[in-house]
């Protein structure tokens, strides 16, 4: 059964963040709170995991996944960016968007978009989010906790272990998230 982690949603407890980040480490998925929904997140380097997002989404490969960073200057490493692009992510990070942008080297062939060689980009305005990012001292690959066949995302922390309790290893519950309209 996956762990609940309950944490104050502005200023989450140090220990259950880093409990969160040694799963994660670990090659485990994981549930957090974003600043617009739930998502679950896994190592980016770890195929395995990679593999355990889309299975848990129902996803092929074609289906963006987000590399969750926790500041603009860790976007550089993962896509490539002209000017325009950055003073536009400026602009706009932190926040609830995600950026499709061209890879760089540094992303997995198998996380990026196999004929357009792109992936989906954030930095995430959510404490608990960035509290794990640091954690973890390392980005992480995310997608939106949507169910397959389902068009909202799930944002109740319980309803979330409850359905995926043999496919997380945790959910982090910072509460409800504020489900934005955009």
């Amino acid at each position: 059964m996956s762990q609940l982690f309950v944490v104050h949603p502005d200023n989450p407890q140090p220990r259950l963040i880093k409990q969160a980040a040694e799963l994660i480490q670990s090659g485990k998925l994981v549930a957090v709170p974003t600043d617009s929904s739930y998502a679950v997140v896994a190592r980016l380097d770890d195929k395995a995991a990679a593999d355990g997002l889309r299975r848990l989404r129902g996803l092929d490969d074609r289906h963006h996944l987000t590399v969750l960073c926790r500041d603009l200057a860790a976007i550089s490493h993962f896509a490539k960016v002209d000017n325009a692009q950055y003073r536009l992510l400026k602009h706009a990070t932190p926040g609830p968007w995600t950026f499709i942008l061209e890879a760089s080297r540094e992303v997995p062939r198998r996380v990026s978009h196999p004929s357009r060689k792109t992936i989906g980009i954030r930095v995430p305005d959510h404490p608990v989010t960035l509290a794990l990012l640091e954690a973890a001292d390392t980005p992480l690959l995310s997608t939106t906790l949507i169910p397959e066949n389902e068009d909202e995302p799930l944002n109740e922390p319980e309803l979330i272990r409850e359905r995926y309790q043999h496919m997380l290893a945790a959910v982090i519950d910072a509460g409800a998230c504020l489900l934005d309209p955009r």
